[in-house]
């Protein structure tokens, strides 16, 4: 895994299995930062024809946020939302 890579936050790889990922922290404005955090994301994605995934991190607070993208929208781009808890733990968010 590598941070900041590419110009992406993360860029994470397992076997064949590439990701590539935008994060966001605790802001007094989730709604905004997590509108930023999807259009740097989608303006960051490769464009060299490779099979990737993308993802989005976000704390708790901003969950909410991250899920007003809809569900098939973000099916149809391969962008799974990950959540950051208070304790520091990372979770797949599923609705």
């Amino acid at each position: 895994m590598q941070r900041e890579a590419k110009f992406c936050d993360v860029a994470a790889t397992r076997g064949d299995e590439r990701l590539y990922a935008e994060a966001k922290g605790r802001t007094t404005d989730a709604g905004l930062d997590v509108d930023t955090l999807y259009g740097q994301l989608l303006r960051r994605i490769p464009a060299d024809g490779l099979k990737y995934d993308l993802g989005v991190v976000v704390p708790t607070n901003a969950v909410g946020a991250a899920l007003r993208v809809d569900r098939h929208v973000r099916a149809q781009l391969g962008i799974t939302v990950f959540e950051v808890t208070d304790e520091g733990q990372v979770r797949t968010v599923s609705e």
